[in-house]
Formats: structure tokens, sequence, C-alpha cells
């Protein structure tokens, strides 16, 4: 990518540094078949740690255009396989930018956020359903543990508040005085699977001015790596019949598959569809689909992708 292509709205140093160090900041070049990655290494945020942005921007980006803004999470797995722990990504690149050489989708560039491995959980776990309940309830989660006998959350506490706010109060705005943007809520989006999926939700809920359509892929409604003895959905779905966003100008798309983690979600999943029923949802607005004998994978969401992309970004 070209630095001709950002509009200079940083302090100097800042763009004295990005200048200097090429446009993977410090890090490892990105390696995508569609557009370019520049990647912002440890941008800081007041409201949680540090964490690297990756930012794709299509082969036709022009500060002469404007272009909508997908916000992903799970930023490391979106591009590049070849740094990934799983050797998979998303290929999102590969998948928007066919979709828009297709005209079938706006223009748009992805704004993807790195989680914080032992941080995720607690970063993506929608916190105000979790503090509804009680103490012993809490307790419960936090006791809990992952496949491998590992706290689910380790030593951290739930802090997904703080998290959107540093997606709302810092890094949308540095996106959108650093990149030709669409600032408005109809062409701001946001994504993810699993966890990812489940603050993506939790985003369109708490901030429905902000975000015009979230994609959540493997929606993992659980927390837990279980369903049993597991207070959270219950949590979560009260929280979604008193915050749902209205219908009339948002639009939600959910997913899981048939396989291994996803095998969790089918009653779960059933459960927030009746929600979204209830609250005037319909097919112009919202999507739930099942993929039988897919798994909770980024092989499994690279397959599908071209779904969500097409049902919240299509002309």
């Amino acid at each position: 990518m070209s630095y001709t292509h950002i509009k200079f709205t940083l302090p100097a140093f800042i763009i004295l540094v990005l200048l200097l160090v090429g446009e993977n900041s410090f890090g490892q070049k990105v390696v995508v078949s569609s557009g370019t990655v520049t990647r912002f290494e440890n941008f800081t945020s007041k409201y949680v740690d540090p964490r690297n942005v990756d930012v794709w921007l299509p082969d036709n980006y022009s500060n002469s255009k404007k272009y909508a803004v997908f916000y992903m999470q799970d930023g490391q797995m979106l591009f590049d396989s070849t740094h990934t722990w799983t050797h998979q990504e998303w290929g999102v690149d590969e998948t928007l930018g066919k979709l828009m050489k297709e005209k079938k989708i706006r223009d748009c560039i992805v704004v993807g956020i790195w989680n914080i491995g032992e941080k995720r959980h607690a970063e993506y776990c929608p916190q105000k359903p979790v503090e509804s309940l009680s103490s012993k309830q809490l307790d419960t989660l936090y006791n809990s543990k992952n496949p491998y006998g590992q706290l689910v959350f380790g030593d951290n506490k739930i802090n997904s508040d703080n998290y959107l706010k540093f997606l709302i109060n810092e890094l949308k705005p540095f996106i959108d005085s650093t990149f030709s943007t669409l600032k408005d809520q109809q062409n701001t989006f946001i994504a993810g699977s699993s966890m990812g999926g489940l603050i993506s939700f939790y985003a369109i809920c708490e901030y429905p001015n902000v975000f015009g359509g979230a994609a959540c892929l493997s929606t993992h409604w659980t927390v837990l790596y279980r369903a049993d003895h597991n207070p959270a959905p219950a949590a979560i779905f009260e929280y979604m019949k008193n915050h749902l966003p209205s219908p009339k100008d948002h639009k939600i798309y959910f997913d899981h598959g048939t396989t291994t983690l996803d095998t969790l979600y089918a009653p779960f999943q059933k459960e927030a569809d009746e929600v979204m029923k209830a609250h005037g949802y319909t097919s112009k607005n919202w999507e739930t689909k099942v993929f039988n004998g897919e798994s909770h994978s980024e092989q499994s969401w690279r397959k599908r992708f071209d779904i969500p992309a097409l049902f919240l970004l299509k002309k």
C-alpha cells in the first residue's frame, strides 16, 4: 500500500515512524491475495491493553471515494494463515475483494482487531448480563475450566464494556480520521466468530447508533464449554429481550455448524431466534443459518463468510 492513500491527520511524529518502518508497522508482512493490509502495532488505549490492529484496504481504495467499515474480532486470524496458530484464516481479503469486483456489495475496508489470548474471554464476554448474576453464579463462571483444564477466564475479570469503549471512543475515531470512510451507522458493521460473535452481538446492542449490522458466526452463547449448570445463556437472553436494537435500521446475522464445539449451540440459537421474532425481526433484517457438518474453525467460517458479507453489505 502506498501511504499517499492515507489522509494524514495523525501527529507528525507518528507519520514519520510509519514512513520509516513501512506499511506493516514493526511487524511481519501480511500476505494477502487482494488489496493491502497496514498493521498498527501495539495500538494504545486507556481502556484495555495495547494490541495490533490490521486495516485491509481493497484494490480500488482511493481518497476520492468513501468506504463502509467492517470491524472484525480476532484480527490475527483474518488474512494470513502463515502467521496463525491454527494455520487457518478467514480469507477475508479474497472473499470481500471478489464480491466487490463483482459489484455485489458496497465498497468497504476491514479493521481487524487482534485479541490478547489470555484476556480474550474476559474482553469478549458480555459484561452487563453477567453482572446481573448472583455472586454464586459468578463464582460458577470464574471457576469453570476449558477442555484443557485451565480456568476459562484465567485471572481476568470480565472487561467487555471497556473493550467496547476502546472500539467506539478510540479506534473508530482513529480509523475515520486516517482513512476515507463512511462514518454513519448504516455503513458501520461488526463481526466475529465464537466469543467474537458474542461480543459483536453485544456491541450492536450496546451501541445501536454506531453499528448498523452485526455478523455473529458460531456464536458462543454458552460462554463456558458446557451447556449444563451454566447460568450465562439465560442472563444473555434476558439482556437481549431488553436491549435488542430496532429492526427498522439494523441487520443481524447468526449461524452455527453441527460438529466440534458448534454442537452446543442449536438449542441456544433457537432461543435467540424466538427473541428476534418477538422484536419484529424478519428475513429482511435477520438471518440464522445452520451448516451441517461444519466445525468450529476458521476453515469453516472461511467457507461461508460470503453469506453474512452479502447480507450486510449488499448494494
